[in-house]
Protein backbone atom coordinates (compact mmCIF):
# COMPACT_ATOMS: atom_id res chain seq x y z
CA UNK A 1 0.00 0.00 0.00
CA UNK A 2 3.24 2.36 0.47
CA UNK A 3 4.20 4.51 -1.72
CA UNK A 4 7.32 2.66 -3.21
CA UNK A 5 4.86 -0.26 -3.97
CA UNK A 6 6.16 -2.04 -6.90
CA UNK A 7 9.53 -0.96 -6.51
CA UNK A 8 12.24 -4.60 -5.92
CA UNK A 9 15.23 -3.67 -3.96
CA UNK A 10 17.82 -6.06 -3.53
CA UNK A 11 19.93 -5.44 0.17
CA UNK A 12 22.63 -7.10 0.95
CA UNK A 13 23.08 -7.99 4.81
CA UNK A 14 25.16 -5.82 7.11
CA UNK A 15 24.63 -3.79 10.09
CA UNK A 16 23.27 -0.65 11.16
CA UNK A 17 22.48 2.03 8.94
CA UNK A 18 22.16 0.09 5.48
CA UNK A 19 19.51 -2.06 7.49
CA UNK A 20 18.03 0.93 8.33
CA UNK A 21 17.74 2.50 5.01
CA UNK A 22 16.25 -0.60 3.66
CA UNK A 23 14.01 -0.89 6.25
CA UNK A 24 12.60 2.70 5.49
CA UNK A 25 12.41 1.65 1.83
CA UNK A 26 10.32 -1.57 3.04
CA UNK A 27 8.08 0.80 5.58
CA UNK A 28 6.99 2.83 2.46
CA UNK A 29 5.84 -0.10 0.38
CA UNK A 30 8.80 -1.40 -1.59
CA UNK A 31 9.91 -5.38 -1.90
CA UNK A 32 13.26 -5.27 -0.20
CA UNK A 33 14.85 -8.77 -0.34
CA UNK A 34 17.53 -9.15 1.96
CA UNK A 35 20.22 -11.39 0.75
CA UNK A 36 22.35 -12.80 4.04
CA UNK A 37 24.93 -15.13 3.95
CA UNK A 38 24.88 -18.32 3.62
CA UNK A 39 26.74 -19.09 6.52
CA UNK A 40 24.52 -17.68 8.54
CA UNK A 41 21.58 -19.63 7.78
CA UNK A 42 20.27 -22.32 10.06
CA UNK A 43 19.19 -24.80 8.42
CA UNK A 44 14.95 -26.45 9.63
CA UNK A 45 11.95 -24.45 10.48
CA UNK A 46 13.12 -21.37 12.76
CA UNK A 47 11.18 -20.92 15.80
CA UNK A 48 9.44 -18.20 16.49
CA UNK A 49 10.51 -14.38 14.69
CA UNK A 50 14.16 -12.57 13.75
CA UNK A 51 15.30 -10.59 16.64
CA UNK A 52 16.78 -7.19 14.59
CA UNK A 53 13.19 -5.03 14.33
CA UNK A 54 16.00 -3.02 11.78
CA UNK A 55 15.05 -6.26 9.69
CA UNK A 56 11.25 -6.26 9.68
CA UNK A 57 9.16 -5.85 6.57
CA UNK A 58 11.60 -8.32 4.66
CA UNK A 59 12.16 -11.86 3.40
CA UNK A 60 15.24 -13.17 3.87
CA UNK A 61 17.29 -15.39 1.32
CA UNK A 62 20.80 -17.32 2.23
CA UNK A 63 23.79 -16.84 -0.66
CA UNK A 64 27.21 -17.86 -0.85
CA UNK A 65 28.43 -14.44 -2.55
CA UNK A 66 32.24 -16.81 -2.88
CA UNK A 67 31.06 -19.24 -4.59
CA UNK A 68 30.64 -18.68 -8.79
CA UNK A 69 26.63 -19.93 -8.64
CA UNK A 70 26.36 -17.30 -5.49
CA UNK A 71 26.93 -14.36 -7.26
CA UNK A 72 25.27 -15.96 -10.77
CA UNK A 73 22.24 -16.05 -8.35
CA UNK A 74 22.88 -12.40 -7.07
CA UNK A 75 23.31 -11.18 -10.63
CA UNK A 76 20.11 -12.87 -11.81
CA UNK A 77 18.18 -11.48 -9.01
CA UNK A 78 20.19 -7.82 -10.09
CA UNK A 79 17.96 -8.17 -14.28
CA UNK A 80 15.12 -8.09 -12.04
CA UNK A 81 15.48 -5.37 -9.19
CA UNK A 82 14.90 -1.66 -9.35
CA UNK A 83 17.81 -0.96 -6.89
CA UNK A 84 20.47 -2.69 -4.66
CA UNK A 85 21.74 -1.33 -1.41
CA UNK A 86 25.22 -2.48 0.07
CA UNK A 87 26.97 -1.53 2.90
CA UNK A 88 30.75 -2.56 2.75
CA UNK A 89 33.81 -0.92 3.13
CA UNK A 90 34.81 0.19 -0.94
CA UNK A 91 35.99 -2.51 -3.01
CA UNK A 92 34.46 -5.06 -1.11
CA UNK A 93 31.46 -6.06 -3.56
CA UNK A 94 33.79 -5.59 -6.67
CA UNK A 95 36.00 -8.53 -5.15
CA UNK A 96 32.81 -9.83 -5.23
CA UNK A 97 32.29 -9.81 -8.85
CA UNK A 98 28.99 -8.12 -7.84
CA UNK A 99 29.88 -4.37 -8.40
CA UNK A 100 28.14 -1.72 -10.12
CA UNK A 101 29.90 -2.29 -13.21
CA UNK A 102 29.45 -5.68 -13.16
CA UNK A 103 25.38 -5.62 -12.14
CA UNK A 104 24.90 -2.38 -14.44
CA UNK A 105 25.92 -4.79 -17.40
CA UNK A 106 23.15 -6.59 -16.53
CA UNK A 107 20.50 -3.64 -15.49
CA UNK A 108 21.55 -0.26 -16.95
CA UNK A 109 18.50 0.62 -15.43
CA UNK A 110 19.64 -0.59 -11.63
CA UNK A 111 20.06 2.40 -8.77
CA UNK A 112 23.15 1.05 -6.94
CA UNK A 113 23.27 2.57 -3.20
CA UNK A 114 26.52 2.00 -1.38
CA UNK A 115 26.50 3.13 2.03
CA UNK A 116 30.16 3.25 4.18
CA UNK A 117 31.63 5.81 6.52
CA UNK A 118 34.17 7.92 5.10
CA UNK A 119 32.70 7.32 1.75
CA UNK A 120 33.86 5.45 -1.83
CA UNK A 121 37.06 7.67 -2.27
CA UNK A 122 39.52 9.71 -0.05
CA UNK A 123 42.48 8.97 2.26
CA UNK A 124 40.05 7.77 5.12
CA UNK A 125 37.85 5.40 2.44
CA UNK A 126 39.35 2.10 3.39
CA UNK A 127 39.53 2.42 7.26
CA UNK A 128 37.51 0.94 9.77
CA UNK A 129 35.16 3.35 11.68
CA UNK A 130 31.87 3.77 13.66
CA UNK A 131 29.21 6.31 14.00
CA UNK A 132 31.17 8.45 16.55
CA UNK A 133 34.28 8.79 14.59
CA UNK A 134 32.23 9.60 11.47
CA UNK A 135 30.49 12.74 13.31
CA UNK A 136 34.09 13.93 15.28
CA UNK A 137 35.81 14.22 11.85
CA UNK A 138 32.13 16.41 10.50
CA UNK A 139 32.32 18.72 13.13
CA UNK A 140 29.05 17.43 14.77
CA UNK A 141 30.83 16.00 17.59
CA UNK A 142 32.79 19.03 19.26
CA UNK A 143 29.28 20.68 18.98
CA UNK A 144 27.57 18.59 21.38
CA UNK A 145 27.87 18.69 25.05
CA UNK A 146 27.55 21.29 28.30
CA UNK A 147 30.34 23.50 29.24
CA UNK A 148 33.40 22.23 30.48
CA UNK A 149 32.44 18.66 29.25
CA UNK A 150 34.29 16.37 26.73
CA UNK A 151 31.82 16.26 24.19
CA UNK A 152 28.78 13.87 24.37
CA UNK A 153 27.88 10.98 21.82
CA UNK A 154 24.22 11.46 20.35
CA UNK A 155 23.40 7.77 21.09
CA UNK A 156 24.15 6.67 16.97
CA UNK A 157 21.50 8.59 16.26
CA UNK A 158 23.35 11.69 13.85
CA UNK A 159 25.88 9.61 12.07
CA UNK A 160 24.39 5.79 11.61
CA UNK A 161 20.69 6.57 11.05
CA UNK A 162 19.88 10.56 10.09
CA UNK A 163 23.58 11.47 8.38
CA UNK A 164 23.85 7.52 6.86
CA UNK A 165 20.84 5.17 6.31
CA UNK A 166 18.35 7.88 5.93
CA UNK A 167 20.48 10.06 3.44
CA UNK A 168 20.94 6.29 1.57
CA UNK A 169 17.06 6.20 1.61
CA UNK A 170 16.52 9.37 0.39
CA UNK A 171 19.19 9.20 -2.39
CA UNK A 172 17.73 5.79 -3.70
CA UNK A 173 15.05 6.98 -3.70
CA UNK A 174 15.79 10.60 -5.85
CA UNK A 175 17.97 8.11 -8.63
CA UNK A 176 14.63 5.88 -9.16
CA UNK A 177 12.92 9.23 -9.53
CA UNK A 178 15.56 10.49 -11.92
CA UNK A 179 15.66 6.94 -13.55
CA UNK A 180 12.28 7.52 -15.13
CA UNK A 181 13.42 10.66 -17.29
CA UNK A 182 16.50 9.07 -18.19
CA UNK A 183 16.10 5.53 -18.41
CA UNK A 184 19.34 4.80 -16.76
CA UNK A 185 20.81 3.66 -13.06
CA UNK A 186 23.37 5.46 -11.35
CA UNK A 187 25.35 4.48 -8.48
CA UNK A 188 24.49 6.34 -5.00
CA UNK A 189 27.19 7.16 -2.70
CA UNK A 190 25.60 7.73 0.55
CA UNK A 191 28.67 8.54 2.95
CA UNK A 192 28.22 9.29 6.72
CA UNK A 193 31.24 11.90 6.98
CA UNK A 194 28.67 13.95 4.25
CA UNK A 195 25.45 13.64 5.58
CA UNK A 196 26.65 14.43 9.48
CA UNK A 197 28.04 17.53 6.97
CA UNK A 198 24.67 18.03 5.80
CA UNK A 199 22.78 17.73 8.65
CA UNK A 200 25.56 20.74 10.57
CA UNK A 201 24.05 23.22 7.39
CA UNK A 202 22.53 25.58 10.05
CA UNK A 203 25.16 25.22 12.48
CA UNK A 204 27.48 25.79 9.67
CA UNK A 205 25.28 28.93 8.85
CA UNK A 206 25.33 30.43 12.38
CA UNK A 207 28.87 30.11 13.09
CA UNK A 208 29.64 32.40 9.68
CA UNK A 209 27.06 34.85 10.98
CA UNK A 210 29.09 35.12 13.98
CA UNK A 211 26.20 33.75 16.02
CA UNK A 212 27.90 30.43 17.17
CA UNK A 213 30.88 29.92 19.34
CA UNK A 214 33.18 26.68 19.18
CA UNK A 215 32.93 26.35 22.89
CA UNK A 216 30.76 24.01 24.04
CA UNK A 217 27.34 24.52 25.99
CA UNK A 218 27.80 28.51 25.24
CA UNK A 219 25.10 28.47 22.47
CA UNK A 220 21.14 29.02 22.18
CA UNK A 221 20.75 25.04 21.35
CA UNK A 222 23.40 23.44 23.02
CA UNK A 223 22.65 24.26 26.31
CA UNK A 224 24.37 27.36 27.00
CA UNK A 225 20.92 29.23 27.44
CA UNK A 226 18.81 29.20 30.18
CA UNK A 227 15.50 28.70 27.76
CA UNK A 228 16.25 25.67 25.94
CA UNK A 229 17.54 22.67 28.04
CA UNK A 230 16.18 20.22 30.77
CA UNK A 231 15.96 21.18 34.40
CA UNK A 232 15.15 18.78 36.86
CA UNK A 233 11.70 18.04 39.09
CA UNK A 234 10.80 17.17 42.30
CA UNK A 235 11.03 13.56 41.55
CA UNK A 236 14.03 13.54 40.14
CA UNK A 237 12.66 12.91 36.94
CA UNK A 238 13.08 16.02 34.01
CA UNK A 239 11.19 18.37 31.55
CA UNK A 240 12.47 19.70 27.88
CA UNK A 241 12.11 23.38 28.03
CA UNK A 242 12.62 25.55 23.39
CA UNK A 243 11.23 28.37 24.89
CA UNK A 244 13.00 30.59 22.12
CA UNK A 245 10.85 32.91 20.29
CA UNK A 246 10.05 36.37 22.82
CA UNK A 247 6.30 35.44 22.99
CA UNK A 248 6.99 31.87 23.92
CA UNK A 249 9.67 32.56 26.65
CA UNK A 250 7.25 35.56 28.24
CA UNK A 251 4.59 32.49 28.52
CA UNK A 252 7.71 30.59 30.18
CA UNK A 253 8.09 33.13 32.85
CA UNK A 254 4.63 33.38 33.20
CA UNK A 255 4.15 29.81 34.04
CA UNK A 256 6.95 29.97 36.41
CA UNK A 257 5.81 32.46 38.19
CA UNK A 258 8.85 34.83 37.35
CA UNK A 259 6.92 36.97 34.92
CA UNK A 260 6.48 39.46 37.67
CA UNK A 261 10.44 39.42 38.68
CA UNK A 262 13.26 42.34 37.48
CA UNK A 263 15.39 40.02 35.18
CA UNK A 264 17.58 40.63 32.74
CA UNK A 265 16.96 40.35 28.35
CA UNK A 266 16.36 36.82 27.56
CA UNK A 267 19.28 37.09 24.90
CA UNK A 268 21.60 38.82 27.61
CA UNK A 269 24.11 36.32 27.10
CA UNK A 270 26.61 37.28 30.00
CA UNK A 271 23.09 36.77 32.49
CA UNK A 272 22.30 32.67 30.72
CA UNK A 273 23.67 31.55 34.02
CA UNK A 274 21.84 32.95 36.58
CA UNK A 275 18.76 32.93 34.87
CA UNK A 276 19.35 29.23 34.40
CA UNK A 277 19.90 29.10 38.33
CA UNK A 278 16.65 30.62 38.86
CA UNK A 279 15.04 28.44 36.54
CA UNK A 280 16.55 25.13 37.96
CA UNK A 281 15.35 26.41 41.27
CA UNK A 282 11.51 26.67 40.06
CA UNK A 283 11.64 23.33 38.43
CA UNK A 284 12.74 21.71 41.59
CA UNK A 285 9.72 22.74 43.33
CA UNK A 286 7.28 20.57 41.55
CA UNK A 287 7.63 17.13 40.05
CA UNK A 288 7.35 16.04 36.53
CA UNK A 289 3.66 15.37 36.15
CA UNK A 290 2.92 18.21 37.82
CA UNK A 291 4.53 20.94 35.57
CA UNK A 292 2.94 18.98 33.06
CA UNK A 293 -0.63 19.54 34.07
CA UNK A 294 0.65 23.48 33.95
CA UNK A 295 2.55 23.75 31.08
CA UNK A 296 2.02 20.81 28.74
CA UNK A 297 0.08 21.94 25.47
CA UNK A 298 0.81 25.29 26.08
CA UNK A 299 3.06 28.03 23.83
CA UNK A 300 5.55 27.32 25.98
CA UNK A 301 7.78 24.92 24.16
CA UNK A 302 7.59 21.80 26.68
CA UNK A 303 7.58 18.36 27.01
CA UNK A 304 8.44 15.71 29.51
CA UNK A 305 11.14 14.08 29.35
CA UNK A 306 10.22 10.49 28.78
CA UNK A 307 12.17 7.04 29.07
CA UNK A 308 11.66 3.95 26.17
CA UNK A 309 9.13 2.95 28.23
CA UNK A 310 7.15 5.92 28.75
CA UNK A 311 7.25 7.50 25.56
CA UNK A 312 4.79 4.94 23.79
CA UNK A 313 2.65 5.81 26.19
CA UNK A 314 2.39 9.09 26.01
CA UNK A 315 -1.32 10.47 24.88
CA UNK A 316 0.06 12.20 22.13
CA UNK A 317 1.73 8.96 21.09
CA UNK A 318 -0.84 6.97 21.69
CA UNK A 319 -3.19 9.29 19.64
CA UNK A 320 -1.06 9.32 16.54
CA UNK A 321 -0.18 5.86 16.71
CA UNK A 322 3.38 6.50 16.63
CA UNK A 323 4.48 2.99 18.49
CA UNK A 324 2.88 0.08 17.00
CA UNK A 325 2.79 -3.70 18.16
CA UNK A 326 4.44 -6.07 15.40
CA UNK A 327 4.19 -9.94 16.39
CA UNK A 328 4.07 -9.15 20.14
CA UNK A 329 7.01 -6.27 20.13
CA UNK A 330 6.13 -2.65 20.32
CA UNK A 331 8.57 -0.56 17.76
CA UNK A 332 8.36 2.93 16.15
CA UNK A 333 5.87 2.73 12.98
CA UNK A 334 6.25 4.08 9.34
CA UNK A 335 7.46 7.72 8.75
CA UNK A 336 6.60 9.61 7.56
CA UNK A 337 2.62 9.23 6.50
CA UNK A 338 0.65 9.39 3.58
CA UNK A 339 -3.35 9.82 3.18
CA UNK A 340 -3.11 8.07 -0.06
CA UNK A 341 -0.70 5.30 0.16
CA UNK A 342 -0.59 4.84 4.33
CA UNK A 343 3.14 3.02 4.74
CA UNK A 344 2.96 -0.40 6.88
CA UNK A 345 5.32 -2.91 8.47
CA UNK A 346 4.81 -5.67 6.10
CA UNK A 347 6.32 -8.33 7.99
CA UNK A 348 8.03 -9.28 11.47
CA UNK A 349 11.75 -9.41 11.08
CA UNK A 350 13.05 -12.72 8.88
CA UNK A 351 15.80 -15.17 10.28
CA UNK A 352 18.64 -15.17 7.53
CA UNK A 353 17.70 -17.55 4.55
CA UNK A 354 14.05 -18.07 5.97
CA UNK A 355 12.70 -17.68 2.59
CA UNK A 356 15.33 -18.70 0.30
CA UNK A 357 13.11 -20.89 -1.55
CA UNK A 358 9.82 -19.33 -1.63
CA UNK A 359 11.67 -15.47 -2.32
CA UNK A 360 13.82 -17.67 -5.16
CA UNK A 361 10.95 -18.82 -6.90
CA UNK A 362 9.01 -15.04 -6.85
CA UNK A 363 11.80 -13.45 -8.40
CA UNK A 364 12.05 -16.67 -11.29
CA UNK A 365 14.14 -19.07 -10.45
CA UNK A 366 12.52 -22.65 -11.14
CA UNK A 367 12.49 -25.29 -8.53
CA UNK A 368 15.17 -27.42 -10.08
CA UNK A 369 17.51 -24.34 -10.28
CA UNK A 370 16.74 -23.79 -6.36
CA UNK A 371 17.66 -27.37 -5.53
CA UNK A 372 21.01 -26.61 -7.61
CA UNK A 373 22.01 -23.72 -5.63
CA UNK A 374 21.04 -25.87 -2.42
CA UNK A 375 23.06 -28.73 -3.01
CA UNK A 376 25.92 -27.01 -4.63
CA UNK A 377 26.19 -25.15 -1.22
CA UNK A 378 25.46 -21.64 -2.77
CA UNK A 379 22.78 -21.17 -1.01
CA UNK A 380 20.98 -22.05 2.10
Amino acid sequence: MGPLNGIRILEIAGIGPGPFAAMMLSDMGAEVLRVDRAQSVQEGEPDGVGGDLLNRGRRSIGLDLKHPEGRDALLRLVEGADALVEGFRPGVMERLGVGPEICHERNPRLVYGRMTGWGQEGPMAHAAGHDINYIALAGALHSIGREGQKPTPPLNLVGDFGGGGMLMAFGVVCALLERERSGQGQVVDAAMVDGTAALMTMIFNMKGLGVWKEERGSNILDTGAHFYDTFETADGKYVSIGSIEPQFYAELLEKTGLAKQDLPRQMDREQWPALKAKLEEVFRTRSRDAWCEIMEGSDVCFAPVLSLSEAPEHPHMRARNTFVEVAGVRQPAPAPRFDRTPPEISRPPAHPGQHTDEALADWGFEAEEIQKLREAGAAR
